[in-house]
C-alpha cells in the first residue's frame, strides 16, 4: 500500500522532505477525551488485548491531532507477561509483576515466547490498524529494551532507587546476562513479527538506561540493544532507539544499528547533531511540560527546538518523553500545527 504521508519514514532515513514530521510519545492516551471515553468502559490491559479497541485509540491522534505517524497502542510489559509472569495494572500506582525474577531458578521458570501465539492480540491490532489507516500515515511498533524490561521483571514494577535490579547485576552478573539474552531474543522476534504484520517502523524504549553508570550501561543495556537490532528481521524499515538520560553514550548509541536516536528534553539537538554527524536521524525533544504553557510560549519553545536542529532533513519532531495525561489537547493540536508550518522555513 502506498503511503499518502511518508514524511516520517523519509526523515528516519534522512531523505529530503518539505517539512519536519511530528508525532508524540504516548499520543494515544489519557489527555484525549476520546481515549478517556473508551477507557471508562474497559481496563487498560483489556484495551491492549482487544485488537479493535487498540486500533481505535491508535487512530485517535491521527484523526484528532494530525500527527504524521501512528504508534500502536500497547504496553512494553506484554513481553514479561508472555514469558510467564503475572501482570496487573494497579490503578494510579502503575504496573505490578508478581513473583519477580531474583535468581537462576526464577529465570528457569520463564518460557521462550512465540509472538504469533503468545502475543497474537498485538499482531492482530497492528494488522487491523494498518488496514484502517489505509495509507494515511506510517505505523510504528515498539518494545522496551532488554535492560528496561529486565528492570521491571526484577523489581516487580516501578521503582525509586532500583535496588533489586542493581543487586542482581552486581551479585549475579551471569544470571543477569542470561536473562538479558533471553529477553533480547524475545524482543527481536516480537518486533520482527510486528513488521511482518504491517508496522512500518520500530521504536525501542530504554526508559531506565539512565539509571546505570556509563560502564554498566554498556555492559547491561547497550550490548543488548545492539544484539536486538541485529536480530530483527527487517527489509529497510527504520529502528528508533530512545534511551532516556544517557547523555554519555550518544556516540555509541549512534553506532548501535539504529537509524534514529530519540533524545530526551535535557539534551541539545544541535550539539547532538554535530556529535553524530550523518550516522543517524534525530527525534525529539521538546520538554513535555512546555505543553502546560500558553500558546505564545509553546510557539516559542517549538521554534527553538526546530532551530536547534537547524536546516535540512533528518529530524522528527517529538517530545523528550511521553505526553502527560492532564495536557490540554488544544495545546497539542497547536504544537503539531506549529511544527508543520514553521519547520518549512528550515527546508527552503
Amino acid at each position: 500500500m502506498n503511503l499518502q504521508n511518508d514524511l516520517f519514514l523519509k526523515a528516519c532515513k534522512k531523505e529530503n522532505t518539505e517539512r519536519t514530521p511530528v508525532w508524540i510519545m504516548r499520543q494515544a492516551g489519557r489527555y484525549l477525551p476520546e481515549y478517556r471515553k473508551v477507557r471508562e468502559k474497559y481496563d487498560f490491559l483489556t484495551m491492549c488485548k482487544t485488537p479493535e479497541l487498540a486500533a481505535e485509540v491508535t487512530l485517535q491522534p491521527v484523526d484528532i491531532i494530525g500527527v504524521d505517524a501512528a504508534i500502536i497502542f500497547s504496553d512494553i510489559l506484554v513481553i514479561p507477561e508472555a514469558m510467564g509472569m503475572k501482570l496487573e495494572m494497579v490503578e494510579s500506582k502503575g504496573p505490578k509483576l508478581y513473583e519477580p525474577v531474583r535468581s537462576s531458578d526464577d529465570i528457569n521458570r520463564l518460557k521462550k515466547i512465540d509472538p504469533y501465539k503468545d502475543l497474537k492480540y498485538v499482531l492482530d491490532a497492528v494488522s487491523l490498524t494498518k488496514r484502517e489507516l489505509n495509507g494515511r500515515t506510517p505505523l510504528i511498533g515498539f518494545s522496551g529494551s532488554p535492560w528496561t524490561l529486565m528492570t521491571y521483571m526484577v523489581e516487580g514494577g516501578g521503582s525509586k532507587n532500583f535496588s533489586e535490579v542493581k543487586k542482581f547485576i552486581y551479585n549475579q552478573p551471569e544470571a543477569a546476562h542470561r536473562l538479558l539474552g533471553m529477553i533480547s531474543d524475545a524482543v527481536a522476534e516480537y518486533l520482527s513479527a510486528k513488521l511482518e504484520s504491517g508496522a512500518d517502523a520500530l521504536q525501542i524504549f530504554d526508559t531506565w538506561g539512565g539509571i546505570l553508570s556509563p560502564h554498566d550501561f554498556e555492559e547491561f543495556s547497550l550490548r543488548y540493544i545492539k544484539e536486538t537490532i541485529a536480530k530483527i528481521n527487517r527489509k529497510d524499515q527504520p529502528v528508533i532507539v530512545f534511551a532516556k538520560g544517557v547523555h554519555y553514550s550518544i556516540d555509541k548509541l549512534a553506532d548501535s544499528g539504529a537509524d534514529v536516536l530519540g533524545l530526551d528534553w535535557t539534551m541539545n539537538l544541535g550539539e547532538v547533531r554535530k556529535q553524530v554527524g550523518d550516522k543517524v536521524a534525530l527525534q525529539g525533544n521538546l520538554d513535555p511540560t512546555a505543553l502546560y504553557a500558553g500558546k505564545d510560549k509553546i510557539f516559542e519553545e517549538t521554534v527553538r527546538t526546530l532551530n536547534s536542529y537547524g536546516k535540512g532533513p533528518g529530524h522528527i519532531f517529538n517530545l523528550g518523553h511521553g505526553i502527560l495525561p492532564d495536557i490540554d489537547p488544544e495545546n497539542v493540536k497547536f504544537l503539531v500545527a506549529t511544527v508543520k508550518e514553521e519547520s518549512k522555513k528550515n527546508f527552503i
